[in-house]
């Protein structure tokens, strides 16, 4: 099944979005949106090309493959994702109780971003698990960059990256358990985490 949107989709609460058995793939201009809701699965997606041309009601979508917006309670399992405008998947304003387990992500240049800005104090209780997906060929950085908040990256396999793989800024605590780091072959992208200042090495990010 191939959906190409005209606009961003925004889903409500309480919703499942499962497309095993039915190989869906969702592309166009903009895709999933989830904004100020709870109680949301997104399952078996795949997500691609979102690159928005079109203004809807709320104005231009950022581009991201999936947006998560002052939200709680929200998985994204077993789904697929590159080549969006923006963010793969952006969890910012807020959210909290997020799971992105058992994700392929491929050729995108900003993967993932976790927390809206390092000021954005609401960021504080964001507690986020990144659990046994596969960061794979053709990506750059932000696998995530950390804003705040409580990160779990645990079970993840990194397979190449150009610049980074996790970043943290905004006094941010990431517990990196059990994961698999492949560093590229660049010695100048050999950075598996990098914190955010130009005078030390890690900005008020625990690690």
């Amino acid at each position: 099944m191939f959906i190409r949107l005209k606009q961003e989709l925004i889903i409500n609460s309480y919703k499942t979005i499962d497309g095993r058995g039915a190989a869906v793939h969702i592309t166009g201009n903009g895709c999933l949106t989830i904004q100020y809701v709870q109680h949301v699965i997104i399952h078996n997606i795949h997500i691609y090309d979102s690159s928005p041309t079109k203004v809807g009601r709320r104005g231009r979508s950022d581009g991201d493959g999936i947006s998560i917006f002052g939200s709680q309670k929200i998985w994204v399992d077993h789904c697929s994702l590159s080549h969006c405008t923006d963010g793969l998947i952006d969890v910012v304003l807020g959210s909290t109780a997020i799971t992105i387990s058992n994700n392929y992500f491929t050729h995108h240049d900003e993967v993932m971003l976790l927390g809206h800005d390092d000021k954005y104090v609401l960021d504080t209780g964001m507690q986020v698990t990144i659990a046994f997906n596969h960061f794979g060929q053709g990506l750059v950085q932000r696998m995530p960059r950390c804003r705040r908040g409580y990160i779990h990256v645990v079970n993840n396999d990194f397979t190449s990256w150009k610049m980074y793989a996790i970043g943290g800024s905004g006094n941010p605590t990431i517990n990196s358990q059990g994961n698999r780091y492949s560093a590229p072959s660049d010695p100048s992208a050999k950075e598996v985490n990098l914190g955010f200042d130009f005078l030390q090495v890690f900005k008020d990010a625990h690690i």
